[in-house]
């Protein structure tokens, strides 16, 4: 490393960047003075100010580009091979595992093979450093006590499969060709900016529009919960201070109910609970429980949730009400795209 090179800032670009984690993963890394760099690459032109947040306006360190994984990845590394980031940070993926069961083709052609020709030309690249994979906990499958991360893996849905397959390869070409990598794998995230079909922001709208929210199940199944910003944090200490190689979970200590969670927002907006919800049957294939160990992340890099979950949720009333006027004309429900 030469002396230009100790006096330069970061470099990241973040894949699905236009993604609200993706959004609160740049506002993070922008708010740090030594970052001199922050691509965001999303499937989609960037969506209005209720989503984006603003992050990045006005700052010359930051661009947003608009390239698909599956599509146009020969775009995508040409931005990448002028960019030059050496910390590269995947959220790019096709989510929502209760639809997965159809279509689930598509879920493997993103999430899976997608992301495998996306890895195997960044081998090629020498200006990369690490890619730090966003992965998630559905892949253990419902637990009954906190799963680490050498948990057997149990994926429950086509979208969790497709999540595992590419954690597993991504640890075979690190371990053999030495590609440098790290896999987090968070706990459910929430934060403002969140589509509509996610519970807290679902939950949110509904109330202030006088809507009843469906609560599956009751909400008896249980999952954890960290804020955006917690997870950003994990992703910058991981790339700080993390061996590469490692996996490592990321979520709060004990488990919340759905219920539970949509009584904090009740309580937050002084609702009664019965009057913001009612009770449907449960989707299938839902877990009962996801619950994380993640002592080994605060081992090694120091990283524990430090948002609890009223305070985030005040958070998303507040953008909920700032945004109302834009935010009711958006579909309350999830619409599957390529």
């Amino acid at each position: 490393m030469n002396y230009k090179d100790e006096i330069m800032g970061k470099r990241y670009a973040v894949l699905g960047g236009g993604g609200s984690f993706g959004v609160h993963t740049c506002k993070y890394l922008l708010e740090h003075p030594d970052t001199e760099r922050v691509i965001s690459v999303g499937r989609n032109n960037p969506k209005p100010e209720p989503f984006t947040l603003n992050v990045g306006t006005n700052d010359a360190r930051y661009s947003y580009h608009s390239y698909h994984v599956t599509y146009e990845l020969d775009l995508m590394l040409d931005l990448l091979d002028r960019e030059k980031p050496e910390t590269i940070v995947n959220y790019a993926a096709q989510g929502e595992g209760a639809v997965s069961w159809k279509n689930s083709w598509r879920f493997f052609e993103t999430n899976s093979m997608a992301l495998a020709r996306l890895t195997e030309e960044l081998m090629k690249r020498s200006y990369l450093k690490r890619f730090i994979q966003i992965g998630t906990s559905e892949l253990y499958g419902s637990v009954n006590i906190p799963a680490k991360e050498d948990a057997p893996i149990k994926p429950s849905s086509p979208y969790a499969a497709s999540k595992a397959a590419f954690d597993l390869h991504l640890i075979s070409i690190h371990n053999v060709l030495k590609f440098p990598m790290n896999i987090i794998r968070p706990s459910n995230a929430y934060c403002a900016g969140q589509l509509l079909h996610r519970v807290i922001p679902k939950a949110v709208i509904c109330a202030l529009m006088g809507k009843k929210l469906p609560l599956h199940g009751g909400g008896r199944a249980e999952k954890s919960y960290i804020h955006a910003k917690d997870l950003a944090r994990a992703i910058y200490l991981v790339s700080e201070k993390a061996p590469l190689g490692a996996v490592y979970n990321a979520g709060p200590e004990a488990p919340t109910s759905i219920r539970t969670l949509v009584e904090t927002v009740a309580n937050v907006m002084g609702l009664p609970f019965e009057e913001l919800c009612t009770v449907t049957e449960d989707r299938l294939g839902q877990d009962s429980r996801y619950w994380l160990d993640s002592s080994a992340i605060k081992k090694d890099v120091g990283w524990e949730p430090q948002i609890s979950l009223e305070e985030g949720v005040k958070e998303v009333v507040e953008w909920g009400k700032k945004y109302l006027h834009h935010l009711k004309e958006w579909p309350l429900d999830y619409t599957m795209r390529a």
